[in-house]
């Protein structure tokens, strides 16, 4: 029996990658979109990448906002991808807060988002890529096997990141 063949994915954290880093962002009129992301994305679905989000959201579990703001958030920031001729597979979320909730595998360091895309959508992890801005997403995506880790901003000191970067453009 012949496999599927994998596919590799463009693996974005939302805040700070996406959009501009606010407080427990969860209202559209909030969100500024960092520059270059449509473009990255672009070049990365056209070279048959899979985009997918993989964002811890405590402010769930801290009871700042719920699930249904969460999602509405979610559809409004897919559309504006559609508009751009982007198409997100799937955005995946972590509501948990170890203090609030108790421990979890999806929370960021934990690999548990990135796993069950790969499981989901036969992703080819060893060749996908990952964006993210804080430590906890590029320790995410080694636990997991992802081949290129990518963190965003200067400011970081000892990363397991392949590449630490100024701006998304960079990767275009």
């Amino acid at each position: 029996m012949e496999s599927l063949k994998k596919t590799p994915a463009l693996f974005l954290d939302r805040d700070g990658v996406i959009n501009a880093e606010k407080n427990y962002l969860h209202k559209v009129e909030d969100v500024e979109f960092i520059d270059g992301i449509f473009e990255l994305c672009r070049k990365y679905q056209e070279a048959g990448y899979l985009i997918i989000v993989v964002t811890n959201q405590s402010g769930i579990a801290r009871g700042y906002y719920s699930e249904e703001d969460f999602a509405a958030l979610t559809n409004w920031m897919s559309d504006e991808f559609k508009k751009h001729g982007i198409v997100i597979t799937h955005v995946y979320h972590c509501p948990h807060h170890p203090d609030i909730s108790g421990p979890c595998e999806c929370r960021k360091p934990n690999p548990g988002m990135l796993l069950e895309a790969a499981k989901v959508y036969n992703i080819d992890l060893k060749n996908s890529l990952l964006i993210g801005d804080k430590e906890r997403d590029i320790e995410a995506a080694a636990r997991a096997g992802v081949g290129s880790r990518y963190l965003l901003g200067s400011a970081h000191r000892a990363t397991k990141a392949t590449r630490v970067i100024d701006d998304l453009k960079s990767l275009l």
